[in-house]
């Protein structure tokens, strides 16, 4: 018998969730409408930015509804960073076989997401650590950099486009060392709790 007062766990089948499975079932969606004749096809550069654009705002609202109506669920913190870095990774690896990325950018920018993502499940027992301003920061300007690159825009764009990419590339690189620190914190203090005892 549940004790009174007891938190009901969220369901597994909820609107987040739903959210979070539907950006993963759009990025071969995206990749597909992204390389439709090469690539050239203005048209469907148009609709590959739409689909990834969609798939972008689901990040926000998912998290958005799982915090304010208690719908956090295990799967959830396992299954949105992976469909967040498949959406990323994609376009990534997209636009570089396009010739339209240089692929280090996405070789710098993909180790570091899968990096990130292998720790975040292995401190996972210890707890959550949550996503700071800076990680917020970091995927926002990610999209917006992705997102020009992905429009068909005209070649005066262009130097912009590199401009907030490079931006996105140290804001990655900053995070992803910050957020080691963070993860390693309270594994150093521990041991240096049990080394005094």
């Amino acid at each position: 018998m549940a004790t009174a007062g007891a938190v009901r766990p969220a369901p597994l089948l909820n609107i987040a969730n739903v959210l979070t499975v539907l950006r993963i079932l759009l990025v071969p969606v995206f990749l597909w409408a992204l390389f439709v004749d090469g690539g050239q096809s203005v048209g469907w550069r148009w609709a590959a930015f739409a689909v990834f654009a969609i798939a972008a705002i689901t990040d926000r609202i998912d998290g958005q509804l799982a915090r304010k109506h208690g719908l956090v669920t295990d799967f959830g913190k396992m299954a949105d960073p992976i469909a967040d870095k498949a959406l990323i990774g994609a376009a990534l690896v997209g636009l570089s076989m396009l010739g339209v990325l240089p692929w280090w950018i996405t070789v710098v920018i993909g180790v570091r997401e899968v990096g990130i993502t292998l720790l975040r499940f292995a401190v996972l027992r210890h707890g959550v650590i949550p996503a700071g301003r800076g990680g917020k920061l970091k995927t926002l300007v990610q999209g917006v950099a992705i997102g020009l690159y992905v429009m068909p825009l005209p070649a005066a764009v262009v130097p912009a486009a590199m401009a907030l990419m490079w931006a996105a590339l140290i804001l990655t690189v900053v995070t992803g060392v910050d957020y080691v620190v963070s993860a390693m914190r309270p594994r150093v203090a521990g041991a240096a709790d049990a080394r005094a005892t």
